[in-house]
């Protein structure tokens, strides 16, 4: 009966998890195999697959113990059993199983759940079961229950209670037991009776029933009960309640395997005023251990990788277990021209994201770059947000996070290496030695890697062994034949070094004289920084790696990093950085850490990864809030015609920022000198430059309406700006299409400050989405180019030069001219002059050059000259960054 019930509960369970293979775990450490048998005939009969694993007999607590930790780190077991010698059933074993994998219900968590009445979240131990089942109409009788201890003993007396039965623990030993046994109307044995007690001691007409550990064994002491038969029966029914024991744990996995609703336990916050440093405020709040945090916001264990307290990476597995899970809304902060002013678009996500969930009770995540530590230590400071809406600790956000970068810089230059040292071995050997080094001897056998296997097929050679390659098709395998003079791969470092900005290489004389230029870029504006960003899966990541083109070959066709053999040593470089990396803002609400590409010669967004695991756990009411590089004309339309066709998303919202300061500088108000003090034009009311400044706000909004994205305006209220300068803000934003536009105080406030803009935000969601992209893929190349220089810059035409115009008709060639566009034009205005504010208009944007990203999947033209690495100033911030030996906190950051 009870097998039937268990086999039909499974197989219901399958119908609706057709891939479930649910794996029962029997450790063992005695050399009797008839267990084996039992549970195998059992477990077939339900349909579970059960594995034993047999440990020596006499094998210590802790090679048990090693055992146990390694099934329970294991995805693809979902129960665990032990079948041990009595000596070994000990809490140090026992709760080493863990609780939710715990078949048998012997784990202190399972007990303390049974004894407190949580029948839905424990399990009772299958022999208790057994017993249970085989006695009925137990109100006011006496059991007595003889050498049960431990678990099960302790199972047994909560269990028998419950049915209203009086219960009576003694040992073997007791001097009281025959007058115990007389009195019992049932006698449960936990252990094999000694010949020195005799059945005569009970009372006729007494229920027996055996649960002895060496029951199911069938190894029986001197001395054993009558009644062989029914301890067959109860050793074979505790057998069958452990499958159905398996069953529950199954089903309750499946539970676990989906969709939580968040317990997010926020953080207060107490903003003093005047407000103190980024770091002090950083300091002054306590986060949560990033493990608590990933459970309250319905992250599975082995669904997270910790580093240190703060932060931890979140592994890809979880997009396959909430595949079938509804995304949240997706909104982009975005914002007018920036200006040396600063317009504040990390700090108003994460003043949103405060709001939405410790002030609104919705789910939100923000999902953020991570900062180079170039301008860390150089010019700009961080980008953990500020004030009261930041990330934190904001020092470790601001410093090496988890190593994504080093790992970007690492796979980087070794493909550059790979470059370099293929030309010099091409030069100074013959195709002969040079494919006898490429296909070497190994043990006698020669053969080909799966990558040079990879490289024949593309060559149109069909032939797997090394010895029968023709002359010609030796060499043309062995041959890439780059030219030095098209090399486009340059190598990286995470500093702002100028020096680098143009280098030789090759200087040694064992380099045989192979001098070339070359040059290092920031370690950010690498093609692989931007190909973090842009895969959706650890497969779509290596053959965007392998397609990364780094030069031409003397032909004149792309030479990629497949043709160097070294996609999948980059890939093993890039495994972990591929994780985003979870933290908390101030008020302790999740955000995603992921990605830094150069929002200039790159896309400028954080990774679709972030934005797509942040859309499944937000849940179908939540909100995920992704910030874009630089003004919406370059961040926005990068995010919309190269990041959501990358990841098929579609945003809800846009939120695009502004300040007062700022508009007043677009109006035509004086010149900004970093350090100097503010002019008077900044710090005192001036609606007639607010106004002229406005066009700015209003063309960025005309931007957003391109794609057909309802807009939020934010504006950022700083202490200097009036009550009429900001409503004469946001009157304007809304008069120029604006679904609203809301004042802000986040960063004095935290997410207080930001409420009306999350419930703006939350409205302007509701409203129907006409998305669309700017241009067809399918369009030539100079067309693309052209509907972003007038549509979205307000550009008359463009001008190809020479160069920029070969460049095009190469890519178009080689099969690269349905690639969206990138473009690499100045951040500091809609034109490519950076001293134009405002709306620039009647100018001809000069394309110089045009460069692809074929790993990434965009072409970049470049509008004048684009620096890939920024120079340290005068007085860089690393002068004020200290570190005090004694706390270990670092000083001066910000």
């Amino acid at each position: 009966k009870i097998t039937e019930k268990a086999k039909k509960s499974l197989a219901s369970l399958k119908r609706e998890n057709p891939r479930l293979e649910p794996t029962l775990a029997v450790i063992q450490a005695h050399n009797d195999h008839s267990i084996q048998d039992l549970n195998k005939n059992f477990a077939k009969e339900v349909g579970l697959h059960v594995i034993h694993i047999c440990l020596p007999e006499g094998s210590s607590k802790d090679e048990i113990v090693n055992e146990i930790l390694r099934l329970n780190e294991d995805p693809n077991v979902q129960g665990l059993a032990l079948d041990l010698p009595e000596s070994l059933y000990c809490s140090k074993v026992l709760n080493a199983v863990k609780p939710e994998k715990d078949v048998d219900g012997l784990s202190s968590v399972n007990l303390g759940r049974l004894i407190h009445g949580d029948a839905y979240n424990c399990l009772v131990p299958p022999t208790v079961c057994a017993v249970m089942e085989l006695l009925e109409d137990l109100g006011g009788k006496t059991v007595l229950l003889v050498g049960t201890s431990g678990a099960v003993g302790a199972a047994l007396q909560c269990m028998l209670q419950r049915e209203g039965a009086v219960t009576v623990s003694c040992q073997w030993k007791a001097p009281q037991l025959q007058t115990k046994l007389h009195h019992a109307d049932v006698v449960v044995v936990g252990s094999t009776k000694p010949d020195d007690v005799p059945v005569s001691w009970i009372k006729p007409g007494t229920t027996i029933i055996s649960c002895s550990h060496d029951l199911l064994s069938e190894k029986h002491n001197h001395g054993q009960p009558a009644n062989h038969a029914a301890e067959n029966a109860v050793g074979s029914l505790a057998v069958a309640m452990r499958m159905q024991n398996m069953v529950k744990t199954t089903e309750q996995w499946i539970q676990s395997q989906q969709y939580r609703k968040w317990d997010l336990r926020c953080l207060k916050l107490q903003p003093v005023s005047p407000v103190p440093s980024d770091i002090e405020i950083s300091r002054a709040q306590s986060p949560k251990a990033v493990d608590v945090l990933a459970k309250e916001i319905g992250l599975l264990t082995d669904e997270i990788e910790i580093y240190g307290q703060t932060k931890a990476k979140v592994r890809l597995s979880l997009l396959e277990r909430l595949k079938d899970q509804p995304d949240g809304k997706y909104v982009l902060v975005a914002g007018i021209t920036p200006t040396p002013l600063g317009e504040g678009k990390s700090t108003v996500t994460i003043g949103l994201v405060q709001a939405l969930t410790a002030h609104l009770d919705i789910n939100s995540f923000a999902c953020l770059r991570q900062p180079s530590q170039g301008p860390t230590f150089g010019v700009k400071g961080g980008a953990a947000g500020g004030g009261y809406a930041q990330v934190i600790p904001m020092e470790e956000f601001n410093l090496h996070l988890t190593g994504d970068i080093h790992a970007i810089t690492a796979a980087n230059n070794l493909l550059a290496a790979a470059i370099d040292a293929r030309i010099l071995h091409e030069n100074t050997q013959s195709d002969k030695a040079l494919y006898n080094r490429l296909v070497p001897v190994v043990n006698g056998v020669r053969g080909f890697s799966a990558i040079q296997l990879a490289r024949l097929r593309r060559l149109g050679i069909n032939k797997s062994d090394p010895g029968t390659l023709t002359e010609e098709e030796v060499s043309k395998f062995a041959r890439l034949d780059i030219d030095p003079s098209t090399i486009t791969w340059q190598r990286v470092v995470d500093t702002n070094d100028r020096f680098l900005r143009k280098i030789t290489v090759g200087q040694a004389n064992t380099e045989k004289g192979f001098i070339r230029q070359a040059q290092f870029d920031i370690a950010v504006a690498s093609e692989i920084m931007a190909i973090l960003a842009l895969t959706t899966s650890l497969q779509d990541m290596k053959e965007r790696l392998g397609k990364m083109v780094v030069a031409n070959d003397k032909k004149g066709e792309p030479v990629t990093a497949e043709d160097l053999g070294v996609t999948g040593a980059l890939a093993v470089l890039m495994k972990d950085a591929i994780k985003p990396t979870l933290m908390q803002t101030l008020e302790g609400t999740p955000v995603f850490v992921h990605a830094g590409p150069f929002a200039n010669i790159a896309h400028g967004n954080s990774s679709v990864l972030a934005d797509k695991i942040a859309l499944k756990l937000v849940g179908e009411t939540g909100f995920v809030v992704t910030e874009a590089g630089f003004g919406a004309d370059i961040g926005m339309e990068k995010f919309f015609n190269i990041k959501c066709r990358a990841s098929g998303l579609v945003p809800s919202v846009v939120v695009l920022v502004a300040t007062v300061r700022a508009l007043k500088m677009h109006g035509g108000g004086p010149n900004v000198t970093a350090g100097a003090p503010l002019k008077k034009e900044y710090t005192e009311e001036n609606l007639q430059l607010v106004a002229d400044g406005c066009c700015n706000l209003q063309k960025q909004i005309q931007i957003a309406q391109l794609f057909g994205v309802p807009v939020v305006v934010a504006l950022n209220v700083f202490k200097t700006d009036s009550v009429a300068e900001v409503d004469l803000v946001c009157k304007i934003a809304k008069q120029s299409g604006a679904f609203d536009a809301v004042p802000c105080n986040h960063w004095s406030a935290g997410g207080g400050g930001a409420v009306k803009l999350a419930q703006a935000v939350e409205k302007a969601a509701r409203q129907k989405n006409s998305f669309k992209y700017l241009y067809s893929l399918e369009l030539p190349i100079v067309e693309k180019i052209r509907i972003i220089a007038q549509k979205v810059y307000g550009a008359e035409d463009i001008e190809l030069s020479p160069a920029a115009q070969t460049q095009v008709d190469r890519y178009t060639r080689q099969g690269f001219g349905n690639l969206p566009i990138c473009m690499a034009k100045t951040h500091l205005s809609l034109s490519h002059q950076p001293d134009r504010k405002g709306v620039p208009t009647g100018f001809i944007l000069p394309i110089s050059d045009v460069r692809a990203s074929i790993g990434a999947g965009f072409i970049y033209p470049l509008v004048g000259t684009m620096s890939t690495m920024p120079g340290l100033p005068t007085r860089p911030c690393f002068y004020d960054i200290d570190l005090d030996p004694i706390t270990e906190q670092v000083k001066g950051l910000f």
